[in-house]
C-alpha cells in the first residue's frame, strides 16, 4: 500500500510536542503521551515491561505484575516467542523468495503470535513448547531452502536463537529480548515498530478464527512474517516504518474479511433475535470468548442431556446466527457483561465455563474448579480442552446444580449486522434526508475497569433522540440492555456483533457513502471509539488505512506512541481524545 499523502518523515521530525497535537487535542492529553513513553525510555533496560494494552500501569508500562494478570515469567515468555517467530519469519520470507513455501509455518505464525496478545494464555509450560516448535520450524524451513544468516536482508541474534532447556532458563533468555531491548533506536522508530507489532498482534488473531474456518489468504501469511521481520529490522526508516503501520490497517480488514465470511457461510447473515438475560431451570454451561466454532461443537455435544448453554462477553451476538439460533433449541440466553467483570460474575454462575480465544483472568477460588480452557487460551493448573472434545466440561456441569428454577429478565437485540442494517438502508437515507434521523454514532470497541468508561454509557444516554447509535464489540456492556426507543421503527441502539464485526460496520458506512454519493468523511457519521487491546489497535489502523478521520478516542491514548507520532495523526486524521460526553456531543451536532 503506498504511503498516506503528507505523512513523511519531515511531519515526524517537525512536530512540535507544544504545537499541533497540543492544541488539536489539547495540552493534558499531550502532556500524557510524553509522560509516559518518557517513563518507558528511562525504566532498566532489561526484565519485564509491557504497555501493549490501555490499561498499562501508570499509563507508562507494567514492570512488575501486568494490569492484565501475567508475572514477569510469562511477560518474557511472551517477549521470547515474539523473538523467535521474528527468526522464523525472516528464514520463511527468504525461503519464499526461492520458491520454497510450508504451509505448516504459515498458520504456525499467526497462532503463536495471538498466544502473546492480552488476556489469552499466562501458562509458562505451554510457552516453553511453543518456542521449541518456534525453533523447530525455523530450522526446517532454512534446510528446505539451504539458507544460512548471511543469505536474509536483516541480521540479528533471532536467526540463531537457541532456546534453553527449561522453562527458568527461557525467562532469563526473555528478559534480554524485550520492548526495550534496543536502546540506540530512534524513539519515533521504536513507536513505530511497537504499533506495528501489537498490530500484527491483532491481524494475527483474525487471522487465526478465519483459518479455523477454513479460509485462508497466502498475502496474510507473508505480510505477518514480513511486519515480524520490519520489527526486526535494525535498518529500516521512518517513512518504510509509517508505510507498514498502514499496510497492517489494510491486512487486519483483509482478515476480517475473510473470517465475516468463514462466520456467514457456515451459519448465515446474522438476523435481529431477542436474547434473554434471565435464566432457564436445568443445567447450565456458559462460554466467554469469541471463537463460534468452539460454541458450535459443545452444543453439538451437549444437545439432549438437559443442559442449557449461555453466552458470556463477546458471544453474545452468536445467538443472531440462524443455523446455530434455530438448530439448538438448548443455545438459550445471555449471562453477564464484558470480560473484565468475569471474576465477580463466574461466582454467580451454578454451572461449567468454558473460555475460548481470549479475554481470561486470574479465576477465583470460587469457581476455578469449574472453568475449562480451549484452543489458545491457557492459565496454569485449570484444565484444557483439546481436539473440541467437551466431555469433561458437560460431566461437570451436569455435576453442579444449575438453575432451580426459571429466572425471567430483561431481553437484549442482537443481528443488526450489514445484511440486516442494509435492509432498511431506504428507510436510514430517507429518514437522513427528512431530518427524522440527524445522525449516526458508532459507539464500539473494548471495555476495562478504568473509571473514564463510565463516559460511554453517559455519551450514549445523552445522544439525542432523532439519532442512532450502532455498537460492537465488549464496551457496549455499558448500556446493551438500555431500551433507547425507535426511529421510523428502526431501533435506536444496534448491536452490529463482535470486535471483527467492524467490518460489517465499515461495509454499512461504505455502502451508505455510496447511496449519498459522498465520501464516508463527509456522512452524518461520527465514531466514538473505545481501546483496551490489540485487536482494537489493528481495527484503528485499519480505519486509518482507510482514510476515515475525526475519530475519538478513549479512554486513555496509547503509551506507545511518541508526541510526534501523536502529532502526525492529529494532522492527517484528527484524531482526538474524548472530552465530556456534552462537549464531544457540542461538538459533533454543530
Amino acid at each position: 500500500m503506498s504511503r498516506k499523502p503528507g505523512i513523511t518523515r519531515r511531519d515526524l521530525i517537525k512536530s512540535s510536542t507544544l504545537g499541533l497535537a497540543a492544541t488539536s487535542i489539547g495540552a493534558p492529553a499531550l502532556f500524557n503521551i510524553t509522560k509516559a513513553f518518557g517513563a518507558a525510555a528511562d525504566q532498566d533496560q532489561l526484565g519485564m515491561f509491557c504497555y501493549q494494552c490501555e490499561q498499562t500501569a501508570n499509563g507508562t508500562g507494567c514492570t512488575k505484575i501486568g494490569v492484565c494478570g501475567k508475572d514477569p515469567e510469562v511477560a518474557a515468555l511472551h517477549d521470547l516467542l515474539v523473538h523467535a517467530l521474528k527468526g522464523l519469519s525472516a528464514y520463511a520470507g527468504a525461503a519464499r523468495e526461492k520458491g520454497v513455501e510450508d504451509a505448516e509455518v504459515n498458520r504456525f505464525v499467526p497462532s503463536a503470535l495471538f498466544s502473546t496478545l492480552t488476556n489469552v494464555d499466562f501458562d509458562p509450560e505451554r510457552f516453553a513448547s511453543l518456542i521449541k516448535k518456534t525453533v523447530e520450524l525455523r530450522e526446517k524451513i532454512r534446510r528446505q531452502a539451504g539458507l544460512t544468516p548471511a543469505n536474509l536482508s536483516v541480521t540479528g541474534a533471532a536467526l540463531t536463537f537457541k532456546p534453553a532447556s527449561g522453562v527458568s532458563g527461557l525467562v532469563k533468555q526473555g528478559s534480554q529480548v524485550g520492548l526495550k531491548s534496543e536502546p540506540s533506536i530512534e524513539p519515533d522508530v521504536l513507536s513505530l515498530k511497537h504499533i506495528l507489532l501489537f498490530g500484527l498482534k491483532g491481524v494475527s488473531a483474525y487471522t487465526h478464527h478465519a483459518q479455523l474456518l477454513g479460509h485462508e489468504d497466502p498475502q496474510l501469511y507473508r505480510f505477518l512474517q514480513e511486519g515480524l521481520v520490519a520489527v526486526m529490522d535494525k535498518k529500516l526508516a521512518l517513512e518504510p516504518m509509517l508505510d507498514m503501520v498502514l499496510k497492517c490497517g489494510k491486512m487486519n480488514l483483509r482478515a476480517m474479511e475473510l473470517l465475516d465470511v468463514g462466520n456467514t457461510e457456515r451459519y448465515g447473515h446474522p438476523v435481529p433475535t431477542k436474547v434473554p438475560l434471565g435464566a432457564k431451570k436445568g443445567k447450565a454451561i456458559l462460554v466467554s470468548g469469541h471463537d463460534l466454532m468452539d460454541l458450535e461443537q459443545l452444543l453439538i455435544q451437549s444437545a439432549g442431556k438437559g443442559i442449557n448453554v449461555y453466552t458470556h462477553g463477546e458471544m453474545l451476538p452468536t445467538h443472531g446466527y440462524p443455523k446455530l439460533k434455530e438448530k439448538y433449541p438448548h443455545f438459550y440466553g445471555h449471562f453477564g457483561t464484558a470480560w473484565n467483570n468475569q471474576t465477580e460474575e463466574f461466582q454467580r454462575f451454578p454451572g461449567a465455563i468454558l473460555m475460548t480465544t481470549n479475554c481470561i483472568q486470574r479465576p477465583r477460588p470460587a469457581y476455578q474448579n469449574n472453568i475449562f480452557t480451549t484452543g489458545l487460551v491457557g492459565w496454569p493448573g485449570i484444565p484444557h480442552v483439546s481436539n473440541s472434545d467437551y466431555s469433561a466440561v458437560i460431566k461437570k456441569a451436569l455435576e453442579l446444580p444449575g438453575y432451580g428454577a426459571d429466572t425471567p429478565g430483561k431481553t437484549v437485540n442482537v443481528g443488526f449486522a450489514r445484511n440486516t442494517v442494509m435492509s432498511v438502508a431506504d428507510k436510514v437515507i430517507a429518514g437522513v434526508k427528512n431530518k427524522s434521523i440527524r445522525h449516526i454514532f458508532l459507539v464500539a470497541g473494548c471495555d476495562g475497569v478504568k473509571a473514564q468508561r463510565s463516559y460511554y454509557p453517559e455519551f450514549v444516554d445523552r445522544v439525542p433522540k432523532d439519532c442512532l447509535v450502532l455498537t460492537l464489540a465488549c464496551g457496549k456492556f455499558r448500556f446493551f440492555d438500555k431500551d433507547l426507543g425507535d426511529i421510523g421503527g428502526i431501533p435506536r441502539l444496534l448491536d452490529v456483533g463482535q470486535c471483527n464485526d467492524a467490518y460489517s460496520a465499515i461495509q454499512i458506512a461504505v455502502a451508505l457513502a455510496k447511496a449519498f454519493d459522498c465520501g464516508v468523511n463527509d456522512l452524518p457519521l461520527s465514531l466514538v471509539l473505545s481501546w483496551y487491546e490489540q485487536k482494537a489497535v489493528a481495527i484503528l489502523l485499519t480505519l486509518l488505512a482507510l482514510d476515515i478521520k475525526n475519530i475519538r478516542l478513549g479512554p486513555s491514548l496509547p503509551a506507545f506512541i511518541t508526541p510526534n507520532v501523536l502529532n502526525v495523526l492529529v494532522k492527517n486524521y484528527n484524531i482526538m481524545p474524548i472530552s465530556t460526553p456534552d462537549q464531544d456531543l457540542k461538538s459533533i451536532l454543530v
